[in-house]
């Protein structure tokens, strides 16, 4: 893996990777190279076409934040849904930031909702931070249109937890639920169901949305807690 890591490291941006180990204190900043975004996601895409890809993928741990990004962004590649939810399960223990988590979406989850919300709770009762987060996301990606039920913020509510990056997944959703399905969601929030900081978090982030109107914002400043 050796040519690999020189390949990134071409891609190194020393102002950029300044800036993101500002974003991200749970990694040093030695294990940041400094790639931006969009440049990673487009080698991924070429480099997932390649036998290389695979071994790759059965090298775990990482060394470098970026290979962990490559590696959550190879697994949207994967066209199968057992295998997709397979190794991310497989990979979400070795994920240490919220970035790494957070930017991981495969596209096939969407097309196998039944399964995936099987594989939502294992990631939500694990005792891993970054699999609980990620399961939290993914009910927030795909469960708070056509296919929401009040099943799954009851889901999220019950999740106890001190982790900083647990609570803010928390808050990030039940902003987000506010926004999709606010009739619905809001006992929660008029009911204090949440610890108190992910509470007053939420209200503030649904404050900050532009999908919630005056309205709705002046009221949820009320509830305050």
């Amino acid at each position: 893996m050796q040519d690999l890591k020189s390949v990134l490291f071409s891609m190194a941006d020393e102002k950029y990777r300044d800036f993101q180990s500002k974003l991200m204190p749970t990694v040093p900043k030695e294990k940041i190279i400094g790639i931006r975004t969009p440049l990673l996601r487009k080698f991924a895409k070429d480099f997932s076409k390649s036998p290389e890809a695979e071994i790759f993928l059965k090298k775990l741990p990482h060394e470098y934040y970026e290979e962990n990004n490559l590696h959550a962004f190879l697994l949207e590649f994967i066209d199968d849904y057992g295998k997709a939810a397979e190794k991310v399960t497989e990979f979400l223990p070795f994920v240490d930031n919220w970035a790494t988590c957070d930017s991981m979406s495969p596209k096939i989850f969407k097309k196998h909702k039944k399964e995936l919300l099987e594989d939502i709770e294992k990631w939500v009762s694990s005792k891993d931070v970054y699999s609980v987060r990620f399961g939290i996301k993914m009910l927030m990606e795909h469960f708070l249109g056509e296919d929401f039920s009040l099943e799954y913020p009851e889901k999220v509510a019950k999740i106890e937890s001190e982790e900083y990056y647990i609570r803010m997944m928390q808050a990030w959703y039940f902003a987000t639920a506010l926004a999709k399905q606010y009739e619905a969601v809001l006992p929660f929030i008029e009911n204090r169901r949440l610890e108190k900081w992910t509470h007053n978090k939420a209200i503030q982030k649904a404050i900050e949305s532009y999908r919630i109107t005056d309205g709705q914002k002046e009221y949820l400043k009320t509830l305050k807690m």
